[in-house]
């Protein structure tokens, strides 16, 4: 997750649940999927092997309407597709190459 200006971020080992806490929200726009996502002030999530399940904090523009994303998962077995989910139960899945390109190419996240 491309969060800037983290002040804090923790783990619960006994329980999965994480949290992040930025300075102020922020949107970053992920070129490899054409998908602008608005990342709150405060991030949670329970994690486990190759899932974060019970997001907060994180909703994905889709069409004219902000959309929660509550699931983010790797399942198949080479882990080539990364699959988002609503509370809704709606998901949409995406190559793991459009995330990682953004990311080999070193540059800063740009804020929209």
């Amino acid at each position: 997750m491309p969060m800037k200006n983290l002040e804090e971020c923790g783990l619960v080992k006994e329980t999965g649940f994480v949290w992040m806490k930025q300075k102020e929200p922020y949107e970053h726009f992920f070129k490899g999927t054409e998908t602008l996502v608005r990342y709150s002030r405060e991030v949670t999530a329970y994690v486990e092997k190759n899932r974060m399940k019970k997001m907060t904090g994180v909703r994905s523009r889709q069409l004219l309407l902000w959309v929660p994303l509550s699931e983010m998962s790797i399942d198949d077995p080479e882990g080539l597709k990364i699959t988002f989910n609503t509370p809704m139960g709606i998901g949409r899945s995406y190559p793991r190459s459009a995330f990682l390109e953004e990311e080999e190419e070193g540059g800063e996240p740009q804020k929209q």
